[in-house]
C-alpha cells in the first residue's frame, strides 16, 4: 500500500511537473515569438550600384537580398526582419551612403514589402548623424518608407548629435507614436559592461538619450534602448565580465543590461541587445556561437524587447587573414550563416 501510494504521488508530481514544464515552455516560446530579431544590414556592403539593389554574400555567393532567387528566398526564409543601415542627414533630405532616399526606396522598399520581409529603418551610425527638426517632418520621413512590412525606426546615436538634437528626436517619437502604433522606436547607444560593482555602462551621449527619454515621461511610451554589446575597449572588470583574462562577450552583454536596469530603472521590455558577431574591433573580443546561445536565452527568459547583431554581411568566414571587416567575421573555422542560424534555432524559428 505504501509503495503504491508512493508511486501514485510520484506519478501525480510527474504530471504536475510536466504541466509546469509545458507552461514554462509555452511562455518561453511566446516570449521568443514577440521578441524582434533583425540583424543589421549595412546597405553599402555588396550593394549593386548599377541598380541600387541591396545584395549580400553572407551565404558565400552574392545574391539580391529579396526577390526571385534571392538570399531571403533561397537561404534564410525564416529570417523575419532586417534593420537597414544607415540613413543620415536631415529627415526629408537624408542620404543612404550617397544615394538619395528616393533612389534607395525605389530600388528596395517595394521589393522588401512584396517579399514579406519586415524591416526597420536605421539612422545615424558610427560615422553619421540623423536629425529631424519637427514632428511633422518625422511623420513625413516615416511615410516615405512605410509599407505593412515596416516595423520600426532605429536611431543609432554614436556621433556628434547635440543634446538638442537628441531631445528633438525624442519629442518627434512622442508626437507620432499614436499615429504609427504598430511601429517600434529604438535608440541605439554604446555601452560598457562593468562587472566591478560600479554598474558603469552607457557613455555621455547614451546618458543624454536615456535622460531625454525619461524627461519626456509620460508622453513617450513606445521606445526601447538598444545596447551595442561590443567593443568594450580593454579586458578589465571596469569594462566587461572577465573570464580567463578576456571579455566574455555573452556574459558581458547580460551585464550591460543589468547595469542599465540598475542605474536608470529601465525595464527589460524596453531593452534590446546588439552584439557584434565574431571578431570585434577590440583585439581579444570575440563573440562566439556559444555567446549567441547565452544572449538569446537571457533575452527570452527576461523579456527583452529585441535582439540584433552587427551585421548580416559579416556572417561568413574571411577568405584570408585580415583586420576587422564588414564583409566577414574573422573567426577561423566558422561557416556561412552560422550565427544567423544559431539565433533562429535558439528563437525556435
Amino acid at each position: 500500500m505504501f509503495v503504491r501510494k508512493t508511486i501514485f504521488v510520484r506519478s501525480v508530481l510527474a504530471v504536475l511537473a510536466c504541466t509546469a514544464c509545458a507552461a514554462g515552455f509555452s511562455s518561453q516560446v511566446s516570449a521568443a515569438t514577440t521578441l524582434i530579431f533583425s540583424p543589421y544590414k549595412d546597405i553599402t556592403v555588396d550593394m549593386n550600384w548599377r541598380n541600387d539593389v541591396m545584395q549580400t554574400a553572407a551565404s558565400g555567393t552574392s545574391l539580391p537580398l529579396v526577390g526571385t532567387g534571392s538570399f531571403y528566398t533561397t537561404q534564410e526564409p525564416n529570417l523575419g526582419a532586417v534593420t537597414l543601415s544607415f540613413a543620415t542627414g536631415a529627415c526629408g533630405s537624408e542620404s543612404w551612403a550617397g544615394l538619395s532616399a528616393a533612389a534607395f526606396t525605389s530600388a528596395n522598399i517595394g521589393a522588401l514589402s512584396n517579399a514579406g520581409l519586415n524591416y526597420v529603418i536605421s539612422t545615424g551610425g558610427a560615422g553619421g548623424v540623423f536629425i529631424c527638426a519637427t514632428p511633422s517632418a518625422f511623420a513625413s520621413f516615416i511615410a516615405s518608407y512605410y509599407t505593412p512590412q515596416m516595423v520600426g525606426v532605429d536611431f543609432d546615436i554614436e556621433s556628434t548629435q547635440t543634446q538638442a538634437d537628441i531631445q528633438q528626436l525624442v519629442a518627434d517619437v512622442a508626437a507620432v507614436q499614436t499615429q504609427y502604433p504598430n511601429l517600434r522606436f529604438s535608440f541605439t547607444v554604446a555601452t560598457l559592461a562593468a562587472s566591478d560593482g560600479s554598474y558603469a555602462g552607457i557613455n555621455t551621449l547614451g546618458q543624454q538619450v536615456v535622460q531625454a527619454i525619461q524627461a519626456s515621461s509620460p508622453a513617450l511610451t513606445n521606445y526601447t534602448i538598444n545596447l551595442m554589446a561590443m567593443d568594450y575597449g580593454k579586458a578589465a572588470s571596469s569594462s566587461c565580465v572577465l573570464v580567463n583574462g578576456a571579455c566574455e562577450m555573452g556574459q558581458s552583454a547580460i551585464q550591460a543590461v543589468q547595469n542599465l536596469e540598475h542605474t536608470y530603472g529601465i525595464a527589460p521590455a524596453h531593452i534590446e541587445l546588439t552584439p557584434m558577431i565574431g571578431q570585434n574591433n577590440t583585439s581579444g573580443e570575440i563573440t562566439t556561437v556559444s555567446d549567441v546561445d547565452t544572449v538569446t536565452s537571457y533575452a527570452i527568459t527576461h523579456g527583452l524587447a529585441g535582439l540584433h547583431y552587427w551585421s548580416l554581411d559579416r556572417d561568413t568566414p574571411c577568405s584570408s587573414k585580415k583586420s576587422v571587416s564588414n564583409s566577414c567575421n574573422g573567426v577561423s573555422g566558422s561557416t556561412s550563416l552560422q550565427y544567423t542560424n544559431e539565433f533562429l534555432k535558439d528563437l525556435g524559428r
